[in-house]
This record gives C-alpha cells, structure tokens and sequence, in this order.
C-alpha cells in the first residue's frame, strides 16, 4: 500500500453506456426469473404470494455491483457479450438478497435499502392480520427461510443462465468456494461481536483489534463483493490458474476498500443514501474497523463511553453524535479514510498490469470509484 493518489485513466463513453446495459439486463433478468419461478410457488399455495413480492422488493435495490464484477471478469478474458453471462452474473445478486436477509436477522435491522428489512416486513404482516402468537417470531422465522430461499434460487439462476454446462462447470468451484467464504465470514462476525462485547477485552485470540476486524471484511465483504465475482466470470471464461490469481491482487484490495466505505457510511452517511437510519451501525453494535481504528487512540473515557454506548438499540440522536464526535476526535474516520485511500491505491496500482482487455481495465477502474467513493 503506497498511500498516494492515484490518477485514474479516462473512462471511455462506450464502456460507461455497457455498464448501465448490464446493469439493465440485470435487472430484467431478475424480473424474469421471478416471474418464472411464480405460476410453481403460487401452484403450492396462494399464501406464498408474500414471499414473492418481498423478494421482489428487495431484489430492486442494490447498485448491482457483484454482477458487474463477474461480467467484466468474463469479458476481461475474451468473453463474448450476450444475455447468458448477464444472466449468470445476476445470480449474485440472489445470493446477495439472502446474505442481506439473513444479516438483518442477525442484525436486528429494522430497513434495508429505505424499506422495513424482511422480518420486520412480515413481522408487520402477522400484527395487521391480528394472528395469535409471536409476531416477532413469525417475522424472523419467514425471513430465515426466505433468505434459505433465495440463496437456492441463486444456483438455479446460475445453472439455467443459457451459458453451455461446460462453461458453468468451469465457474462452480469459484462459486461455491464463495459461498462458503462468506457464510463463514458471517460466523467470524458473530464471534467479533460476542468477543467485542462491553467488557472490550477482545477474549485471548485478540479480536476486537484493528486486525481482527480486518479478518472479518476479507470474508464477509471483500471477496465475496468484488474478488470472487470477477474471478468467476474470468474462469467461466477460461481464465488459468495464474490469471485467475492476479486477479486478486486488484480485487482484495478493492474489496476491502469497498467495506470500509460501507462502514464510515454507516455511521457518517445520509440515511437518504445508505437506506438506513442515521448512525444505524452504532445502535446495532457493530465491531467496525472504523470503530477498533476509533478504540486503539481513545482514552481510557472515549473507550468506556464507546463501549458502554455501542450497540444499544435505545441509542438517540445525542448518543450517535457522541460516538462520532469521539470516533472523529480519537482519529479513528480519518484513519479509515487514509486506509480506503491505500487499498484502492493498491487496487488500482495492480489493475494497471493485469493480463486482461484494456476495456475490461477501464470498465474496472470505474468500478473502483463507484466502490469506494465518498457518499451521504
């Protein structure tokens, strides 16, 4: 990591106009395979049309950046354009759909994307029909079996994107290796956030650490969000172990740049921009890198304030700005921001020599700013 700036090329007109196509063609191929999926759920029982529409919802937020990751890795490597790679590139975005789920489950999250998160959603459902029993309990247990759902459907939609089977037989290793990265990932989270508790002593493996939290956005965030994609579409395409590789020196990096942003957003962002209430990431407790940046230069006072104060859902609008002015104070923002400046750095430093298409290099270094830029 260099830490200078680094001076981006021009973005082509033509790779900006193939961009916002494939994130269309996303769209609609998301649409269809719902529509698809409809006349068989509500052939079980027309008491399903719920989970329909709710995905549904979802599914129509998002900047659908992971799809675009895959296709650029696809065409990086010489991959024809058409509907099958968009197709099979969307599917991301179903696995996506069940990782948000399931995190605002385990979240407690009341919105997602400017809408109540799904439990919530169905939560409201059971109180307005005024059903007997947990409303609550209710709205979790549908929301879990949503997300259960979703991620079946992002095989599905992989496995039927119209791309040759020996194709999609070429991607599955990396698809299922991302998988399981981010699902272990989620549990690496848990235990950051069980060891993070008020106590702050980080248990004898030394979580709750600038280091630790890294851990955690490597395989919750990074590599699911930016790396995996794009070596996905490349081994679709072909791409050899060593190319596949190099990819990771830009997607890693980028990827984790990528999380930090999302995680000053969800402290310092615009809830108009992030979706979510302001400072929504402090009541839920989450054991940021932006917050262990915050807690390795507080005092002793800044640390048992922030202790004492993260994570409680009751947290007002006094209390979000307390913690921020201490997160500002202690050097904990301007210390995330140098970093996101550094991995993006290093990102691009790695772009400039990847062996892939010079428009793939451009439509990626767009992406790069796209991931990391400040918003809110």
């Amino acid at each position: 990591m260099t830490g200078r700036r680094i001076q981006l090329p021009p973005v082509d007109t033509l790779v900006f106009m193939s961009s916002s196509r494939v994130r269309k063609e996303v769209d609609e191929a998301l649409r269809v395979f719902v529509d698809r999926q409809r006349p068989g759920v509500l052939g079980i029982d027309d008491d399903l049309a719920p989970m329909l529409s709710t995905l549904q919802d979802l599914l129509a937020g998002g900047k659908r950046l992971r799809p675009a990751f895959c296709y650029w890795g696809w065409r990086g490597l010489g991959g024809q354009d058409g509907p099958a790679i968009v197709t099979a590139a969307a599917s991301l975005e179903l696995l996506q759909a069940s990782a948000l789920i399931h995190d605002d489950v385990m979240d407690a999250s009341d919105t997602r994307r400017g809408l109540p998160s799904v439990h919530r959603r169905f939560q409201a459902m059971h109180e307005a029909a005024g059903w007997p029993g947990s409303a609550e309990g209710f709205g979790t247990s549908a929301a879990i079996l949503l997300g259960d759902l979703a991620l079946a459907w992002a095989g599905q939609l992989y496995d039927t994107s119209g791309l040759a089977e020996d194709t999609l037989v070429l991607g599955r290793p990396t698809y299922d290796l991302m998988r399981t990265e981010v699902m272990c990932g989620q549990y690496l989270d848990l235990v950051e956030q069980a060891h993070g508790g008020p106590t702050g002593d980080g248990g004898p493996r030394g979580r709750g650490t600038v280091a630790s939290a890294l851990r955690v956005v490597e395989y919750k965030s990074a590599k699911y969000s930016v790396e995996r994609p794009l070596q996905l579409g490349a081994a679709m395409a072909g791409g050899g172990p060593e190319t596949i590789a190099s990819l990771s020196r830009y997607g890693l990096p980028l990827g984790i740049a990528f999380q930090l942003r999302d995680d000053v957003l969800g402290v310092f962002g615009d809830p108009a921009e992030t979706g979510k209430p302001a400072g929504d990431d402090l009541r839920e407790g989450k054991r940021t890198v932006l917050v262990a940046l915050a807690l390795e230069g507080a005092t002793p006072a800044q640390a048992a304030v922030v202790r004492d104060r993260l994570g409680d859902p009751a947290l007002d609008r006094a209390g979000v700005d307390e913690l921020r002015s201490i997160i500002v104070d202690t050097g904990g923002l301007a210390a995330c921001e140098s970093m996101i400046g550094e991995y993006a750095g290093e990102a691009h430093t790695a772009l400039e020599t990847a062996p892939i298409t010079e428009e793939a290099k451009v439509a990626l270094a767009d992406l790069a700013i796209v991931a990391t830029a400040r918003r809110g």
